[in-house]
Protein backbone atom coordinates (compact mmCIF):
# COMPACT_ATOMS: atom_id res chain seq x y z
CA UNK A 1 0.00 0.00 0.00
CA UNK A 2 1.36 3.58 -1.22
CA UNK A 3 1.71 6.17 1.81
CA UNK A 4 -0.94 8.69 2.19
CA UNK A 5 1.63 11.08 4.48
CA UNK A 6 5.28 12.24 3.51
CA UNK A 7 7.28 12.89 6.82
CA UNK A 8 9.90 15.54 5.91
CA UNK A 9 13.42 15.99 7.52
CA UNK A 10 15.64 19.13 7.17
CA UNK A 11 18.70 19.08 6.67
CA UNK A 12 20.05 22.14 8.26
CA UNK A 13 19.21 25.46 10.32
CA UNK A 14 19.19 27.91 7.60
CA UNK A 15 17.27 30.87 7.47
CA UNK A 16 15.35 29.59 4.14
CA UNK A 17 13.55 26.47 5.88
CA UNK A 18 10.98 29.77 8.19
CA UNK A 19 9.31 29.89 4.29
CA UNK A 20 8.79 26.02 4.04
CA UNK A 21 7.62 24.96 7.34
CA UNK A 22 4.12 27.05 7.42
CA UNK A 23 3.44 25.08 4.27
CA UNK A 24 4.70 22.08 5.26
CA UNK A 25 2.60 22.44 8.65
CA UNK A 26 -0.82 23.42 6.49
CA UNK A 27 -0.54 20.08 4.03
CA UNK A 28 -2.70 17.35 4.33
CA UNK A 29 -0.10 15.21 2.87
CA UNK A 30 3.19 16.64 4.54
CA UNK A 31 4.33 16.76 7.73
CA UNK A 32 7.69 17.98 9.67
CA UNK A 33 9.27 15.52 11.79
CA UNK A 34 13.20 16.15 12.45
CA UNK A 35 15.59 18.61 11.74
CA UNK A 36 18.91 18.01 11.37
CA UNK A 37 22.23 20.11 12.07
CA UNK A 38 26.28 19.22 12.93
CA UNK A 39 25.74 19.56 16.84
CA UNK A 40 22.74 18.07 18.48
CA UNK A 41 22.59 21.43 20.86
CA UNK A 42 21.97 23.73 17.94
CA UNK A 43 19.19 21.21 16.33
CA UNK A 44 17.27 20.83 19.51
CA UNK A 45 17.63 24.57 20.21
CA UNK A 46 15.70 24.71 16.22
CA UNK A 47 13.74 22.22 17.53
CA UNK A 48 12.15 24.15 20.54
CA UNK A 49 11.70 27.80 18.60
CA UNK A 50 9.85 26.18 15.48
CA UNK A 51 8.17 22.98 17.70
CA UNK A 52 9.68 19.94 15.31
CA UNK A 53 9.35 16.89 16.89
CA UNK A 54 13.06 15.26 16.98
CA UNK A 55 16.14 17.02 16.69
CA UNK A 56 19.14 15.51 15.15
CA UNK A 57 23.04 15.83 15.81
CA UNK A 58 24.42 14.95 12.17
CA UNK A 59 23.23 15.11 9.03
CA UNK A 60 24.40 11.13 8.75
CA UNK A 61 21.87 10.20 11.34
CA UNK A 62 19.21 11.65 9.34
CA UNK A 63 19.85 9.98 6.59
CA UNK A 64 19.86 6.71 8.92
CA UNK A 65 16.50 7.55 10.48
CA UNK A 66 13.34 5.35 8.66
CA UNK A 67 11.20 7.89 9.75
CA UNK A 68 11.67 10.25 7.47
CA UNK A 69 10.84 10.24 3.95
CA UNK A 70 11.87 13.73 2.42
CA UNK A 71 14.83 15.75 3.18
CA UNK A 72 14.76 18.86 2.23
CA UNK A 73 18.21 20.67 1.23
CA UNK A 74 19.09 23.92 2.68
CA UNK A 75 22.79 23.94 3.65
CA UNK A 76 25.66 26.05 1.69
CA UNK A 77 25.46 25.66 -2.29
CA UNK A 78 28.85 23.42 -2.76
CA UNK A 79 27.21 20.81 -0.28
CA UNK A 80 23.92 20.55 -2.38
CA UNK A 81 24.40 17.52 -4.88
CA UNK A 82 26.74 15.81 -2.09
CA UNK A 83 24.22 15.19 0.13
CA UNK A 84 21.27 15.18 -2.70
CA UNK A 85 23.01 12.35 -3.71
CA UNK A 86 23.91 10.85 -0.20
CA UNK A 87 20.12 11.13 0.50
CA UNK A 88 18.78 9.28 -2.45
CA UNK A 89 20.83 6.35 -2.00
CA UNK A 90 19.69 6.21 1.62
CA UNK A 91 16.21 5.76 0.37
CA UNK A 92 14.77 9.74 0.97
CA UNK A 93 13.37 12.14 -1.95
CA UNK A 94 14.55 15.44 -1.60
CA UNK A 95 13.53 18.66 -2.47
CA UNK A 96 17.03 20.83 -2.57
CA UNK A 97 16.91 24.71 -2.59
CA UNK A 98 18.45 26.42 -5.58
CA UNK A 99 21.02 25.96 -7.16
CA UNK A 100 21.26 22.33 -6.94
CA UNK A 101 24.37 21.54 -8.18
CA UNK A 102 27.15 24.09 -9.26
CA UNK A 103 28.25 21.95 -12.41
CA UNK A 104 26.61 19.97 -14.97
CA UNK A 105 28.89 17.29 -13.85
CA UNK A 106 27.35 17.48 -10.28
CA UNK A 107 23.97 17.08 -12.02
CA UNK A 108 24.70 13.77 -14.04
CA UNK A 109 25.77 12.43 -10.88
CA UNK A 110 22.66 13.35 -9.53
CA UNK A 111 20.40 12.27 -12.28
CA UNK A 112 22.11 8.90 -12.07
CA UNK A 113 21.77 8.65 -8.65
CA UNK A 114 18.39 9.43 -8.85
CA UNK A 115 17.43 6.94 -11.17
CA UNK A 116 19.77 3.77 -9.32
CA UNK A 117 17.53 4.47 -6.06
CA UNK A 118 14.18 5.29 -7.46
CA UNK A 119 14.17 8.63 -5.27
CA UNK A 120 13.19 11.95 -6.50
CA UNK A 121 15.31 14.46 -6.82
CA UNK A 122 13.87 18.42 -7.54
CA UNK A 123 14.91 22.12 -7.35
CA UNK A 124 13.46 24.65 -5.15
CA UNK A 125 12.49 27.10 -7.63
CA UNK A 126 9.35 28.15 -5.53
CA UNK A 127 8.40 30.76 -7.90
CA UNK A 128 7.75 28.12 -10.68
CA UNK A 129 4.83 26.75 -9.01
CA UNK A 130 3.09 29.71 -7.71
CA UNK A 131 -0.11 30.64 -9.51
CA UNK A 132 1.05 33.79 -11.28
CA UNK A 133 3.91 32.13 -12.44
CA UNK A 134 1.26 29.88 -14.69
CA UNK A 135 -0.75 32.32 -15.54
CA UNK A 136 1.97 34.08 -16.73
CA UNK A 137 2.75 31.09 -19.48
CA UNK A 138 -0.91 30.57 -20.01
CA UNK A 139 -0.79 34.49 -21.18
CA UNK A 140 2.33 34.12 -23.61
CA UNK A 141 1.41 30.38 -24.71
CA UNK A 142 -2.33 31.97 -25.92
CA UNK A 143 -0.56 34.94 -27.61
CA UNK A 144 -1.03 37.97 -25.58
CA UNK A 145 2.17 39.42 -26.15
CA UNK A 146 2.74 38.19 -29.84
CA UNK A 147 5.69 36.29 -31.12
CA UNK A 148 8.11 37.14 -27.73
CA UNK A 149 10.89 39.03 -29.13
CA UNK A 150 12.37 39.88 -25.65
CA UNK A 151 12.68 38.96 -22.03
CA UNK A 152 14.82 41.61 -19.28
CA UNK A 153 14.79 41.12 -16.03
CA UNK A 154 16.98 41.57 -12.98
CA UNK A 155 16.88 40.38 -9.30
CA UNK A 156 19.35 42.58 -7.29
CA UNK A 157 20.10 43.71 -3.45
CA UNK A 158 22.75 45.22 -1.39
CA UNK A 159 24.50 42.54 1.01
CA UNK A 160 25.74 44.38 4.01
CA UNK A 161 27.08 40.94 5.80
CA UNK A 162 30.92 41.05 5.23
CA UNK A 163 30.99 37.39 6.05
CA UNK A 164 28.02 35.87 4.00
CA UNK A 165 28.81 32.73 2.64
CA UNK A 166 27.34 33.95 -0.35
CA UNK A 167 30.91 35.97 -0.66
CA UNK A 168 33.03 32.58 -0.27
CA UNK A 169 33.65 31.63 -3.76
CA UNK A 170 34.75 28.22 -2.34
CA UNK A 171 30.88 27.81 -1.18
CA UNK A 172 29.12 28.98 -4.34
CA UNK A 173 29.22 32.37 -3.59
CA UNK A 174 28.17 34.98 -6.34
CA UNK A 175 24.90 36.95 -7.26
CA UNK A 176 24.16 34.90 -10.45
CA UNK A 177 24.29 31.78 -8.42
CA UNK A 178 22.21 33.51 -5.87
CA UNK A 179 19.70 35.73 -7.58
CA UNK A 180 20.63 35.77 -11.38
CA UNK A 181 19.12 32.40 -11.83
CA UNK A 182 15.90 33.38 -11.24
CA UNK A 183 15.48 35.76 -14.23
CA UNK A 184 17.15 33.35 -16.31
CA UNK A 185 15.18 30.42 -15.25
CA UNK A 186 11.84 32.91 -15.88
CA UNK A 187 12.73 33.56 -19.13
CA UNK A 188 13.63 29.50 -20.04
CA UNK A 189 10.41 28.35 -18.45
CA UNK A 190 8.41 31.37 -20.53
CA UNK A 191 10.59 30.55 -24.01
CA UNK A 192 10.29 26.52 -23.33
CA UNK A 193 13.58 26.26 -25.18
CA UNK A 194 17.44 27.06 -24.57
CA UNK A 195 19.56 29.79 -25.40
CA UNK A 196 22.03 29.28 -28.03
CA UNK A 197 24.83 31.88 -26.93
CA UNK A 198 25.45 34.02 -24.10
CA UNK A 199 27.65 36.81 -23.01
CA UNK A 200 28.14 38.69 -19.59
CA UNK A 201 30.14 41.22 -17.78
CA UNK A 202 30.71 41.18 -14.12
CA UNK A 203 32.55 43.55 -11.56
CA UNK A 204 34.19 41.60 -8.78
CA UNK A 205 34.12 41.79 -4.88
CA UNK A 206 37.15 41.80 -3.08
CA UNK A 207 36.69 37.43 -2.37
CA UNK A 208 36.62 36.88 -6.20
CA UNK A 209 32.77 36.41 -6.64
CA UNK A 210 30.08 38.34 -8.90
CA UNK A 211 28.63 41.04 -7.14
CA UNK A 212 27.40 42.86 -10.19
CA UNK A 213 26.45 40.48 -13.78
CA UNK A 214 24.98 41.69 -16.72
CA UNK A 215 24.14 38.64 -18.96
CA UNK A 216 22.50 38.41 -22.19
CA UNK A 217 21.34 35.50 -24.25
CA UNK A 218 20.60 34.57 -27.63
CA UNK A 219 17.61 31.72 -27.99
CA UNK A 220 16.74 30.20 -31.05
CA UNK A 221 14.24 32.31 -33.92
CA UNK A 222 16.15 35.37 -32.78
CA UNK A 223 14.69 35.83 -29.04
CA UNK A 224 17.19 37.58 -26.89
CA UNK A 225 17.18 37.81 -22.84
CA UNK A 226 19.06 40.53 -20.95
CA UNK A 227 19.28 40.59 -16.74
CA UNK A 228 20.99 41.72 -14.28
CA UNK A 229 21.77 40.42 -10.88
CA UNK A 230 23.96 42.29 -7.87
CA UNK A 231 25.23 42.46 -4.22
CA UNK A 232 25.57 46.28 -4.39
CA UNK A 233 22.13 47.33 -5.89
CA UNK A 234 19.20 48.45 -4.24
CA UNK A 235 16.46 45.94 -3.99
CA UNK A 236 15.06 45.18 -7.48
CA UNK A 237 12.94 42.63 -9.26
CA UNK A 238 11.25 42.11 -12.45
CA UNK A 239 10.48 41.12 -15.89
CA UNK A 240 9.16 42.22 -18.81
CA UNK A 241 8.34 40.48 -21.92
CA UNK A 242 8.11 42.02 -24.53
CA UNK A 243 6.53 41.06 -28.04
CA UNK A 244 5.74 42.38 -31.44
CA UNK A 245 1.69 42.72 -30.64
CA UNK A 246 2.38 43.62 -26.29
CA UNK A 247 4.20 43.04 -23.48
CA UNK A 248 3.70 42.04 -20.00
CA UNK A 249 5.69 43.52 -16.88
CA UNK A 250 5.63 41.52 -13.47
CA UNK A 251 6.91 43.72 -10.53
CA UNK A 252 7.32 40.53 -8.46
CA UNK A 253 8.02 37.75 -10.68
CA UNK A 254 10.26 35.59 -7.82
CA UNK A 255 8.23 36.20 -4.86
CA UNK A 256 4.83 36.78 -5.59
CA UNK A 257 2.10 37.29 -2.82
CA UNK A 258 -1.42 36.40 -2.56
CA UNK A 259 -2.49 40.06 -3.90
CA UNK A 260 -0.18 40.68 -7.35
CA UNK A 261 -0.92 42.41 -10.63
CA UNK A 262 0.90 42.70 -13.49
CA UNK A 263 0.77 45.56 -16.28
CA UNK A 264 -0.39 44.25 -19.86
CA UNK A 265 0.14 46.57 -22.59
CA UNK A 266 -1.08 46.10 -26.27
CA UNK A 267 0.60 47.27 -29.27
CA UNK A 268 -2.58 49.27 -30.27
CA UNK A 269 -2.38 51.48 -27.04
CA UNK A 270 -4.15 49.50 -24.74
CA UNK A 271 -3.32 48.99 -21.28
CA UNK A 272 -4.74 47.64 -18.05
CA UNK A 273 -3.19 45.82 -14.94
CA UNK A 274 -4.45 42.88 -14.42
CA UNK A 275 -5.15 40.84 -11.00
CA UNK A 276 -3.15 37.47 -10.72
CA UNK A 277 -4.26 34.73 -9.04
CA UNK A 278 -2.28 34.35 -5.27
CA UNK A 279 -0.79 31.92 -3.51
CA UNK A 280 1.97 30.64 -0.60
CA UNK A 281 5.11 31.18 -2.13
CA UNK A 282 6.28 28.03 -1.08
CA UNK A 283 3.36 25.84 -0.89
CA UNK A 284 3.12 24.59 -4.45
CA UNK A 285 6.62 23.10 -4.30
CA UNK A 286 5.58 20.87 -1.24
CA UNK A 287 2.57 19.99 -2.81
CA UNK A 288 4.69 18.76 -5.95
CA UNK A 289 6.75 16.77 -3.80
CA UNK A 290 3.29 14.98 -2.52
CA UNK A 291 1.85 14.90 -6.11
CA UNK A 292 5.08 13.14 -7.77
CA UNK A 293 5.51 10.50 -4.18
CA UNK A 294 1.93 9.76 -3.62
CA UNK A 295 0.45 10.25 -7.04
CA UNK A 296 3.34 8.96 -9.24
CA UNK A 297 3.56 12.52 -10.97
CA UNK A 298 6.30 14.08 -12.72
CA UNK A 299 7.96 17.01 -10.58
CA UNK A 300 7.38 20.34 -12.45
CA UNK A 301 11.06 21.05 -12.41
CA UNK A 302 12.65 18.04 -13.94
CA UNK A 303 16.61 16.96 -13.33
CA UNK A 304 16.78 17.75 -17.01
CA UNK A 305 15.65 21.36 -16.39
CA UNK A 306 17.98 21.95 -13.43
CA UNK A 307 20.85 20.58 -15.50
CA UNK A 308 19.65 23.36 -18.57
CA UNK A 309 20.05 26.20 -16.02
CA UNK A 310 22.74 25.61 -14.55
CA UNK A 311 24.56 25.02 -17.74
CA UNK A 312 23.95 28.56 -18.96
CA UNK A 313 24.81 29.89 -15.43
CA UNK A 314 28.33 28.10 -16.31
CA UNK A 315 28.56 29.57 -19.60
CA UNK A 316 27.65 33.25 -18.55
CA UNK A 317 30.32 32.82 -15.85
CA UNK A 318 32.70 31.55 -18.46
CA UNK A 319 32.04 34.62 -20.72
CA UNK A 320 32.23 36.95 -18.13
CA UNK A 321 36.07 35.72 -17.23
CA UNK A 322 36.87 35.32 -20.97
CA UNK A 323 35.07 38.47 -21.88
CA UNK A 324 33.95 36.56 -25.39
CA UNK A 325 30.81 35.09 -26.07
CA UNK A 326 30.11 31.18 -24.95
CA UNK A 327 28.09 29.18 -27.51
CA UNK A 328 26.24 26.55 -25.65
CA UNK A 329 26.80 24.21 -28.41
CA UNK A 330 30.32 24.16 -27.41
CA UNK A 331 30.20 23.21 -23.97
Amino acid sequence: MKPTLLRWGLLGTAHINRALIPPLRASKRNVLTAVASRSVGKAQSYAREHKIHRALGSYDEMLDDAEIDVIYISLPNHLHAKWAIRSVEAGKHVLCEKPLALSTIEVDALIQASQASGRIITEAFMYRHHPQTLKVQEMVAVGKAGKVRLIKGAFSYNLTRHQDIRLDPAMGGGSLWDVGCYPLSFARTILQAEPEEVFAWQTTAPSGIDDLLVAQARFPGGIFTQFDSGFRLPHRTYIEIIGDAGSIYIPHPFTPGKAENIRYNRADGFHVSLRMPGGDLYRGEVEDIADAVLLGKTPRISLADSKANIAVICALYESALSHKPVLLSSL
